[in-house]
């Protein structure tokens, strides 16, 4: 029977085709594109090929030069709309044997394909072919002889078979099987001698890798007809060969064909295996095998329309082993999530629409019940109250919970971090299940604790040794003029050294006992406006104070405009104070302080003010500059080095930010400091 390829986008040019053709000795295949039709092209199995073109000049020869680049041997028919004349000199000149205007008329088109096939015009009118027809026989009469063909005709398809070998590769998941029965269904419907399949290794499972060398090497998965022990040790490669030969060319291969003529060891893997010819098992254009047959159990080879027939069914069994490979893969990743969230040291709980638990990990039921059950499995009773009520939220609303802390009250007074989450499927509205996530945080939290206790420990210590050697600084010099009291008060000079040291003394613990204050404080306490002109003056006179100097030097620039924030006034009065006392001490032979004011904007865009106050020292060094504002870090050999410290808290009281500028080369040093403004500013 010869093979009709119709190609067009439309199917009714397929149905006039076959309408005027009879289906006793012409199979009509329609296919969308000329690259839908290139298997069948490639193999060789298209006796003629009617192309149904809309489009006239350049874009239909171009169509008409793809298709002939395809099968250059092929007869082509051209089905158009309207005949214009340049446009079919320009079809004939490239290869198109005729070309026909729309609509086709049956009994022309007819002649062309017999002439085109150099086949007798049947003489039946086109439609359902007798008996005898189908076995090539209409034109015989009475009492002629007729000459055997050189190759008996195909046999009528068994379709039962076709029906329950569809139902295997529909329902089965065992690829082994299925090329089992596959192979039996050949031998049923061709009577095929020997046949062996060979199949690439299966899609890996998560976290195994294949070889590079499995990979590019087939396996006989099954055979039929074939030597016990043959194919024990035998492998096809990809890399030459049969095995490469399909990979390059993805087409039918006869044992005399000129690409197995020119590959030895394909010929010998043809000898070795008593073979004729080889089909690829091709899934979207990517061969995942190779099957090998010899021929009928009669010693005949099979004939390109049964090999198309074989080729097709091939197609189909490598698309259903893709599908088994998938599904073993799917099966097992489905396997190692549920492992992983069963052995998961979190509670995972997954909640349905109607209040029921779909899944429950292990820790879930110990943390929350079920355990107690023959049956171990948890119910939404066994969820506490609060949990219980959140999840429901979920389910109605459709919003996620942000991660809460929940402490049942028990016993064992257990700290969890609870998250819920909904799960929406294809449909939109609300969602199918809701996640509960329970992480056990209470040794992580008892820890915590601990490490903060063992901080503060730490923090005390270094404070009372620190303290205890600054106040033994302050009163070193009180106690040697207490000393010498009684016998020098009446000597000026000695009252003059003692009302020193008391000053002095009384200042340094002053100011300590107020770093301690604040820096204990955690809230403001006494807010108020505060004009910011007024509150750097007595900042800068309050830094006097503990670092006298007669030449420094203040110069401040807020841009003519008076600038007001809210706050605690005491307590941003002492912030400024010890950057300024931090400022003269960068410089004490002759101090200069410049404080700028400017107005800049937060992150959510509420008004904020900038405070940069600058000094005329050796700047801060990188490495300097990230530890300036931590508690007891100092560069001198005086003071506990809380002073930045206590400033850092008293802005970030007040909702701000202390920032330490490194100046690795420039001669000065900048502190920032960013407070929010009134909205009405």
């Amino acid at each position: 029977m010869k093979t009709v390829l119709v190609v067009g986008e439309h199917p009714g040019s397929a149905e006039a085709v076959r309408a005027a053709l009879n289906p006793a000795q012409v199979r009509v295949v329609h296919r969308t594109s000329v690259e839908g039709a290139e298997p069948l092209l490639a193999h060789g199995l298209v006796s003629l090929c009617v192309l149904d073109v809309n489009l006239s000049g350049v874009q239909g020869v171009w169509v008409i030069e793809k298709l002939r680049r395809r099968a250059p041997q092929c007869p082509v028919v051209v089905l158009t709309e309207a005949r214009q004349s340049e446009w079919e000199e320009e079809a004939l000149l490239h290869g198109v044997a005729q070309v026909i205007s729309k609509p086709v008329r049956p009994r022309m088109l007819q002649v062309i394909v017999d002439r085109l096939l150099q086949t007798p015009v049947s003489a039946s009118s086109p439609g359902v072919a007798s008996s005898t027809e189908f076995l090539g026989l209409s034109s015989v009469k009475a009492g002629e002889s007729v000459a055997a063909p050189s190759f008996p005709s195909p046999p009528v398809p068994n379709f039962e078979l076709l029906r329950k070998f569809s139902g295997v590769l529909t329902y089965s998941l065992n690829a082994e099987g299925m090329i089992r029965q596959f192979l039996l269904l050949l031998r049923e419907m061709f009577s095929v001698n020997r046949a062996v399949i060979f199949l690439r290794s299966p899609l890996t499972s998560p976290g195994v890798t294949a070889g590079l060398e499995d990979s590019r090497r087939l396996s006989a998965m099954c055979s039929l007809g074939m030597a016990p022990g043959l194919l024990e040790h035998f492998e096809l490669s990809l890399d030459s060969g049969t095995g490469a030969l399909m990979t390059r060319l993805g087409r039918i291969l006869r044992r005399g064909g000129d690409e197995i003529a020119r590959t030895p060891e394909a010929q010998k893997e043809f000898e070795l295996l008593g073979v004729n010819v080889a089909v690829p098992i091709l899934d979207r254009e990517q061969l995942l095998g190779v099957a090998l047959f010899d021929g009928r159990v009669t010693g005949e080879p099979l004939v390109n329309a049964e090999l198309e027939v074989i080729f097709h069914l091939l197609e189909q069994l490598g698309l259903a082993i893709r599908n088994i490979w998938l599904h073993d893969q799917l099966a097992s990743n489905h396997a190692t999530m549920a492992e992983i969230l069963r052995e998961l040291s979190s509670a995972c709980v997954v909640v349905g629409r109607e209040l029921q638990i779909l899944h429950a990990n292990k820790a879930a039921r110990r943390f929350f019940g079920g355990m107690e059950r023959n049956s171990g499995e948890m119910e939404f009773s066994d969820l506490p109250q609060e949990l219980g009520g959140k999840v429901y939220q979920v389910l109605q609303t459709g919003a996620a919970v942000a991660s809460f802390k929940y402490e049942p009250d028990t016993p064992a007074k257990p700290i969890f971090y609870v998250s819920i989450v909904p799960f929406h499927g294809r449909a939109a509205g609300l969602p199918a299940a809701a996640l509960l996530i329970a992480e056990d945080r209470t040794q992580a939290e008892q820890l915590q604790q601990l490490e903060i206790e063992a901080a503060n420990l730490r923090l005390v210590k270094n404070m009372a040794d620190r303290m205890a050697h600054e106040i033994g600084n302050a009163l070193v010099p009180i106690a040697a003029h207490q000393q010498l009291l009684t016998e020098k008060y009446r000597d000026p000079e000695f009252r003059a050294s003692l009302n020193e040291a008391l000053a002095d003394g009384v200042k340094r613990i002053s100011r300590l006992i107020s770093q301690m204050r604040f820096l204990a404080r955690d809230a403001v306490l006494s807010p108020e406006a505060v004009p910011l002109a007024a509150l750097v003056e007595e900042a800068y006179q309050e830094a006097q104070k503990f670092q006298p100097t007669h030449t420094s030097q203040l110069r401040y620039e807020d841009g003519g405009k008076p600038i007001v924030v809210n706050g605690d006034r005491a307590a941003l009065r002492h912030a400024l104070a010890e950057v300024m006392i931090n400022a003269l001490q960068a410089n004490p032979e002759n101090p200069k302080i410049g404080v700028r004011l400017q107005d800049e904007s937060t992150g959510n865009g509420k008004p904020a003010l900038q405070i940069e106050v600058q000094d005329n020292g050796t700047g801060f060094a990188p490495e300097v500059a990230q530890q300036a504002a931590s508690p007891f870090f100092t560069m001198r050999n005086v003071g506990l080095g809380l002073g930045l410290a206590v400033t850092r808290k008293i802005i970030e009281t007040h909702h701000g930010k202390l920032e330490i500028v490194p100046t690795p080369t420039a001669k000065t040093g900048m502190v920032r400091i960013s407070l929010p403004l009134p909205a009405t500013v």
